[in-house]
């Protein structure tokens, strides 16, 4: 039995097949973490939600900035862009089966391994957050996904302020916040200020700005996070930080974390992918 862990295969159907294979998954014996954006700006976004879905249990997926864009085009509460590879989805027969199943999936997840524990996100945590508060906020967030107000929550999901959390934060604003950290953040201020215009690398914050895993005092600090969404980050391994988005959409790798006997025992395993977008098309 073997627990994987995936960044953003962003609808690239075929290098994910290829990294099934690599690793020689058995939906019976092992257990599959994807980390969001599994959809969108690649061939076959179709392809990767059928195949998740036809894994079942094996399959543990959590929600990116992509796949809620994808609810919100579905439910008419956002225009598709011209980057966006979406129509797989949008035109099937069986598109109402997989939106149902991409709704059911959570913003963030928790890993246990022999009393350590892990945590899971599709962009960042903002630094007064805890594990626990990461967890429950995101829960925030499913309970109106799968309940019967989506198109009201969709129209309300976009934009970027409030830019800091608050605990005095009620409806939307609050929702915006938990949904932009979750799914988007990159960079943000040393008291948890969030900037959504910088995608460069973090090797070069903009001034006043650091990656959000480098805030002085972020109390998941001593906690493992796993996380994907900046691909000019790529991968970092490090004993407490996870980044698997290894831009497999721009001609990289779609790279698999395994994880062993303790969370410090990690065997990465990729796989070269074509390139399905050219950066700044």
């Amino acid at each position: 039995m073997a627990n994987y862990f995936i960044g953003d295969i962003q609808g690239c159907h075929a290098a994910f097949i290829r990294l099934l294979e690599r690793i020689d998954f058995s939906a019976s014996r092992d257990t599959l973490y994807l980390l969001g954006d599994l959809v969108n700006r690649g061939p076959d976004s179709a392809g990767v939600l059928r195949r998740a879905m036809e894994l079942g249990d094996s399959v543990r997926a959590l929600l990116g900035n992509h796949d809620l864009h994808l609810l919100a085009a579905a439910h008419g509460a956002r225009h598709p862009s011209r980057r966006d590879t979406l129509a797989s989805v949008l035109d099937a027969k069986d598109r109402d089966a997989m939106l149902e199943w991409v709704r059911h999936q959570p913003l963030a997840r928790s890993f246990s391994l022999n009393g350590e524990r892990m945590l899971m996100v599709h962009a960042g945590v903002l630094p007064q957050w805890s594990f626990d508060d990461t967890l429950a906020y995101a829960d925030e967030v499913r309970q109106l996904l799968q309940g019967p107000d989506l198109y009201a929550f969709l129209m309300e999901m976009y934009g970027n302020l409030p830019d800091r959390w608050s605990d005095d934060l009620r409806g939307a604003d609050r929702l915006r916040v938990i949904i932009n950290a979750l799914t988007r953040l990159r960079f943000c201020s040393c008291d948890g200020v969030m900037d959504f215009d910088s995608t460069e690398s973090a090797a070069t914050p903009p001034d006043g700005l650091m990656p959000w895993f480098d805030v002085p005092g972020r109390r998941t600090a001593d906690t493992l996070v796993a996380f994907g969404h900046w691909s000019t980050l790529g991968l970092v391994n490090r004993p407490h930080l996870l980044a698997l988005d290894t831009g497999c959409i721009w001609g990289g790798c779609l790279s698999a974390m395994r994880i062993g006997t303790s969370l410090a025992d990690r065997e990465l395993f990729d796989v070269e992918c074509e390139q399905a977008q050219k950066p700044g098309n």
